[in-house]
């Protein structure tokens, strides 16, 4: 009986959470915008991404998880 109304607090708690408004039109301009992208220019992160590595003496595993660097 706990579980129960455990779970169905859970899933109603959850279900609140959620956004049910969606974007206005007027919104969709000033999220399209270049500041809000994750990546805002590619080209300044695969340089960056560039300088890391040769730094760091490795290559790829970019979005792995984990250390160390590479050494025997």
């Amino acid at each position: 009986m706990v579980k129960a109304i455990l779970l169905s607090t859970c899933i109603s708690l959850g279900l609140s959470a959620c956004s049910l408004e969606p974007v206005q039109p007027w919104d969709r301009d000033l999220l399209a915008q270049q500041k809000m992208q994750l990546v805002a220019d590619p080209l300044e992160i695969y340089l960056d991404e560039h300088t890391y590595f040769s730094k760091e003496a490795s290559s790829g595993g970019q979005s792995v998880g984990g250390g160390g660097c590479g050494c025997n």
